[in-house]
């Protein structure tokens, strides 16, 4: 099963980073990463541009409404995601607990639906 895991990050925990230090977290993101895509577990990564390049936008009776921003006031956002295959959402967990941004940010793990169901979107 597919499983989308969202990394939040604190961009200022980020910024603060001495830049060795940011180096080697980086690499050793790249590292994992690499190591799952040889296990075939890694579907895809990406990491997201700053908050400050977001916009949230919404529709209501026809109006559209566009606001600066991510959608909610936090000190976390999310920075980036990895898309993986596992065997059970314990596995997925597991796996997203040794990406190495978990050590300062979080990380939502959340199943994918294939195919969204006839009946009701959230059942």
């Amino acid at each position: 099963m597919k499983y989308l895991c969202f990394a939040y990050d604190d961009e200022q925990a980020f910024n603060d980073m001495p830049l060795d230090d940011w180096q080697a977290l980086r690499q050793e993101v790249m590292d994992y990463a690499e190591q799952l895509k040889n296990e075939r577990i890694l579907i895809a990564t990406h990491a997201l541009q700053g908050i400050a390049t977001a916009a949230t936008v919404r529709v209501r009776n026809d109006e559209v409404s566009v606001v600066d921003g991510p959608f909610a006031e936090s000190k976390e956002h999310i920075g980036g995601y990895f898309l993986i295959e596992a065997g059970s959402f314990e596995e997925a967990v597991q796996i997203a607990s040794k990406w190495p941004s978990a050590r300062i940010g979080t990380i939502e793990v959340r199943p994918v639906e294939e195919q969204l169901a006839m009946d009701s979107r959230y059942g």
